[in-house]
């Protein structure tokens, strides 16, 4: 499999597996199909369309629109799934980790396809893994997953953005170190949510 086709599934697997996570958490909202579809789209393509934007790219949905359709469809299957069974209020959280991983590697190889510095490559890919989580918490009323006290989220991103870039970089193939990125960026926040492990954050300060 060539890295191109690669890139091009796991996107579309990511695109519905975030839209899944928007109507899921907008369930907890009680909002109607037409809430429920924005959230989703939203989740679903507001990482990459950033990505594409700071890139300078033409917006990835707006060129193969297979994307649009995906998070369309998945959504609206979701909802009606959805209202038919009892929906856990954090089931959204282990989708979302998938969806972050998928798309952190995804946003990280595009930026490396388009030139650009390591360092920018792997924050293109944080960005594209995790604004479209910021999106659906915001629209949903919540606060952000990755502005949690100590939360392990851009974090473990970058983790695996980083190791894939690292990977390349001692020739490893592309597709093989891809997959390893989206092992770290599971694997740590999979850890993150079961053992409540958290990054080091300063102490309160006290008033007067």
């Amino acid at each position: 499999m060539s890295i191109e086709t690669l890139l091009y599934w796991v996107g579309v697997a990511a695109v519905a597996v975030n839209a899944l996570t928007g109507v899921l958490d907008s369930a907890r909202r009680q909002m109607d199909l037409i809430g429920a579809l924005l959230v989703a789209v939203a989740t679903a393509l507001g990482g990459g369309t950033v990505r594409d934007l700071l890139l300078d790219r033409h917006v990835f949905w707006v060129v193969d629109q297979t994307y649009l359709a995906v998070a369309l469809g998945t959504a609206v299957l979701t909802f009606f799934i959805a209202r038919s069974c009892r929906v856990p209020p954090r089931l959204f959280l282990i989708p979302d980790a998938i969806g972050l991983a998928l798309f952190t590697i995804v946003g990280t190889q595009v930026a490396l396809q388009w030139h650009a510095p390591w360092l920018v490559a792997s924050l293109m890919g944080v960005i594209t893994g995790a604004i479209g989580g910021v999106l659906r918490d915001v629209l949903c009323n919540d606060v952000p997953l990755i502005f949690l006290q100590g939360e392990l989220y851009a974090s473990a991103a970058w983790a695996g953005a980083l190791t894939m870039i690292t990977l390349q970089e001692a020739g490893v193939a592309p597709v093989y170190a891809s997959w390893a990125g989206m092992a770290i960026v599971l694997g740590l926040r999979l850890a993150a949510m079961h053992f409540r492990l958290v990054l080091p954050t300063l102490p309160q300060q006290r008033k007067g």
